[in-house]
């Protein structure tokens, strides 16, 4: 097998992955296309280890490594993407710098604070959590 034909597909696949990192802006899509750029990576791993003909395959036993630590990326990164869409409604990642809080923001008005009361506080809490999420919208 000659090793230009892996490569040449590994090439596309990372070029196709860092086009949708790039040019994406949802953010399930910008996961994906990390996904195809470690899995031209993979590619790359096993087509060398198979043609430099290492005894103990060591390219394999990374590519190994490699899709465990990308599905564990993948596994908390949509957890990521899933508690920004619950929160915000979208998944764009050109809004998520939106969720950084400001100092601005942290600073409550002085009609939106609550009573010293600690029944009223908890009465309140849901409501104030609300108002305090409209400000920073």
């Amino acid at each position: 097998m000659h090793l230009a034909y892996p490569s040449v597909l590994a090439v596309l696949l990372f070029c196709t992955g860092l086009y949708g990192v790039l040019a994406r802006r949802n953010a399930i899509l910008v996961l994906m296309s990390v996904e195809l750029m470690l899995n031209a990576v993979n590619l790359n791993l096993v087509a060398f280890d198979v043609w430099l003909r290492d005894a103990l395959h060591g390219g394999q036993a990374l590519t190994l490594f490699t899709i465990a630590i990308a599905a564990a990326e993948i596994g908390i990164g949509l957890a990521i993407v899933l508690a920004v869409y619950r929160n915000r409604g979208s998944s764009d990642v050109d809004r998520l710098r939106d969720t950084a809080e400001t100092d601005a923001a942290e600073a409550l008005p002085d009609e939106w604070e609550a009573d010293d009361d600690t029944t009223a506080d908890q009465a309140t809490a849901p409501a104030g959590k609300a108002k305090k999420a409209e400000a920073t919208a």
